[in-house]
């Protein structure tokens, strides 16, 4: 095939995984804002796609080290993958983060777009193809150790909140801390923008570098910035409210001196991050954080049944997405007729997981109501005290 047509197929598929993340990544910023009325659904998502778009131009490092920090390269700088590989690799991230989605699990999308990538390498190329060191340094390190940091960060800043305001019963505090979520979320969405957003236009300069397009070791042009930008935050304001239930009320209980906490946690580790140029997962940052603001509000519970649920699927994740990367990877670069088999089952694997969500839709209108995983494991988490 062409290899215009399959760029053009890598930049479509990379759009429509931008615009999966975005929904599968809103409950990072407005979880927490959105189960503890400090910001209304609808406005909540708005806010937080607008300053994923600004965010988006505020920073390309997180980009660079995508389209050149995670594959080795030949003596011209070009990484050792084919426009093809890359789709196929493309794939596997679209199709986890619908399957996770559907279950309500805030997996990551970003060790689901390395998955695909390295999987889709490997068996298109050789694990000669894969910087090994660069995926542990800016990858698998970053993923241990963040969550533990931001949920650090936000046990004490939830202990200290509570304890400055008493027990948050000093008149006029829990208004105040709602007021203060609409700060932090913000800047949780800022943050999302310059990281989350990076990861596509790095995929798409990688792309548009290995079909000749662009040269080596440049960064994103402005209608690439421009297209994920929009990409993310379209995808945002169609709220992923499936995983935000989760986040918001099945993790622990958030009241909104701890989500405040646990916003401006994630937040600063999530802007270090993307000033280091580490593709941080996102999610896993902001899940951490609510579960450290659980644990630093007195007698609070966190259901541990869900953390562990949630841990796993992080674990899960980077594998499942090289599997199904790699999969369609051997399909894909057989013939054209391949690739297009590949093209249809991805289409109807998308279409299977979003008429299985719509047979029990979770919306901005009952994004707060309690379903009956939630109350069992309320029940068994009041067993254990």
């Amino acid at each position: 095939m062409d290899i215009f047509i399959t760029v053009v197929l890598v930049i479509g598929i990379a759009l429509i995984f931008d615009f999966t993340n975005g929904f599968h990544d809103t409950a990072n910023a407005m979880a927490t804002s959105v189960v503890t009325g400090a910001l209304a659904p609808r406005v909540a998502v708005l806010i937080s796609a607008v300053l994923n778009l600004v965010g988006a131009f505020l920073s390309t490092t997180v980009a660079k080290t995508v389209s050149s920090g995670i594959l080795n390269e030949n003596s011209k700088g070009i990484p050792h993958i084919t426009t093809t590989m890359i789709f196929a690799g493309l794939v596997g991230a679209v199709l986890w983060n619908l399957g996770t989605w559907w279950l309500g699990l805030p997996s990551s999308s970003t060790h689901a777009l390395f998955g695909g990538l390295i999987g889709a390498a490997v068996i298109g190329s050789g694990f000669g193809s894969v910087n090994f060191a660069g995926v542990v340094s800016k990858i698998v390190l970053p993923a241990l150790l963040s969550p533990f940091v931001a949920g650090i960060v936000a046990l004490l800043a939830t202990y200290v909140a509570y304890r400055i305001t008493r027990m948050a019963s000093v008149h006029g505090s829990e208004r105040g801390f709602r007021h203060a979520q609409t700060v932090s979320a913000s800047l949780v969405s800022l943050a999302h923008g310059t990281n989350d957003a990076q990861k596509t236009m790095g995929i798409i300069t990688l792309t548009l570098i290995v079909g000749g397009y662009q040269g080596a070791n440049t960064g994103p042009q402005l209608w690439v910035i421009l297209a994920c930008g929009l990409a993310i935050a379209l995808g945002t304001y169609s709220g992923g409210w499936r995983i935000m239930r989760t986040v918001g009320k099945r993790i622990t209980d958030i009241q909104s001196p701890q989500g405040f906490s646990a916003e401006t946690s994630a937040a600063a580790t999530i802007l270090v991050s993307s000033n280091l140029g580490f593709p941080l997962s996102t999610t896993q940052v902001t899940s951490g954080a609510v579960v450290g603001a659980g644990l630093g509000k007195r007698l609070a519970s966190v259901h541990w049944e869900v953390v562990s649920r949630i841990a796993v699927a992080w674990i899960l994740t980077l594998p499942a997405a090289a599997v199904v990367g790699g999969l369609a990877t051997l399909l894909a670069t057989t013939s054209t007729i391949g690739l297009i088999v590949v093209v249809i089952l991805a289409l109807g694997g998308g279409a299977l997981f979003v008429t299985l969500a719509r047979r029990k839709p979770v919306v901005a209108a009952n994004i707060n109501e309690r379903d009956e995983t939630q109350d069992s494991q309320t029940v068994d988490a009041g067993r254990t005290v």
